[in-house]
């Protein structure tokens, strides 16, 4: 089946998987995507649930990932199974799905260079911490974040509002970016800005690690389990960082193996899009153990809840 682009010179072939596997790749997106998103919302109303959470900093900041992982985990699952089910969507629903998967996906990696900065302090400078990494401050940034995202992106939403006809906006598309924001130039300033974006990034989880890395050595728990922390975070960034190079690794795997297209396009997604969202709630809703202590604590409960729902509440003369 060949689509052919609006005002545009270039043709694309598009391939449809049979019946079978279509409820296959979607039964197992949909799972994944019901199963991390569950463990999420647990995350996140357990954050709501307890004030010890809701006053510190660095969980604020862990929440506001977690929250990104569940808007990016659903806009991929949506966009996916829409495209399964219709093949085509609306060029302006697409542009809507897209700007939010667009955001929640650039708010992460920021994110995660806050959060190593605030562990640096919490390391380097115990007792300026708490003027330094107040609750307010970290909702300022997390604002800041959502603005250096709004900036990156909405430049392609301006130029394809100002170049692309009316038309373009009521027709129909596979819904991916480069379908919609069709100007080369904008897929070189992306490229250039998420360079620029990395390498700040990285510059930052380098600095801050190696700082706590010092501090480490005079056998503070604390500073070790900072150090680790941060590590973490390193792996998180790395797995963000592939979907940079998302249409890189289906384009060379495409050329070695063109027969197996829509099966490389499912696995290289599943794992660079769905699999990372599982790192969060192992970095603090497992291994911290003050979060794990209320997460249990509230897993309990409801598993009592449901194992004695007639029971009532005695409460001590």
């Amino acid at each position: 089946m060949s689509l052919s682009n609006t005002n545009r010179n270039v043709t694309t072939t598009a391939y449809r998987d049979t019946l079978n596997t279509a409820i296959i790749k979607n039964v197992i997106t949909v799972v994944l995507c019901i199963s991390i998103n569950y463990v999420n919302g647990m995350l996140v109303h357990t954050f709501k649930k307890h004030q010890v959470f809701n006053m510190n900093p660095r969980y604020i900041l862990y929440i506001h990932l977690v929250i990104n992982d569940i808007i990016l985990l659903t806009m991929f699952t949506l966009v996916q199974v829409l495209s399964y089910i219709v093949f085509t969507l609306n060029v302006s629903l697409c542009i809507i799905l897209l700007m939010i998967a667009i955001f929640a996906n650039l708010n992460n990696p920021l994110t995660l260079a806050v959060m190593a900065v605030e562990c640096y302090i919490a390391i380097c400078f115990p007792l300026r911490h708490a003027q330094i990494c107040t609750v307010k401050k970290t909702y300022v940034v997390i604002g800041l974040i959502w603005v250096i995202s709004t900036f990156s992106i909405l430049p392609d939403l301006f130029d394809a509002l100002a170049t692309e006809s009316l038309e373009f906006f009521r027709s129909r598309v596979f819904c991916l970016r480069e379908n919609i924001f069709r100007n080369p130039n904008l897929t070189e300033k992306r490229d250039i800005s998420n360079i620029v974006f990395l390498v700040i990034i990285w510059l930052t989880l380098f600095y801050t690690y190696f700082r706590i890395l010092f501090a480490a050595q005079a056998a503070s728990a604390d500073a070790k389990k900072a150090r680790n922390t941060v590590l973490l975070h390193g792996f998180q960034l790395l797995l963000c960082m592939l979907t940079y190079v998302f249409h890189l690794m289906i384009e060379g795997l495409t050329y070695l193996f063109p027969k197996g297209v829509l099966a490389i396009r499912f696995t290289i997604a599943i794992f660079v899009q769905v699999l990372p969202r599982l790192i969060s709630p192992v970095v603090y809703g497992l291994r911290d153990k003050t979060f794990r202590k209320y997460l249990k604590r509230h897993i309990f409960y409801l598993s009592g809840a449901e194992t004695h729902p007639q029971k009532p509440l005695k409460r001590p003369l």
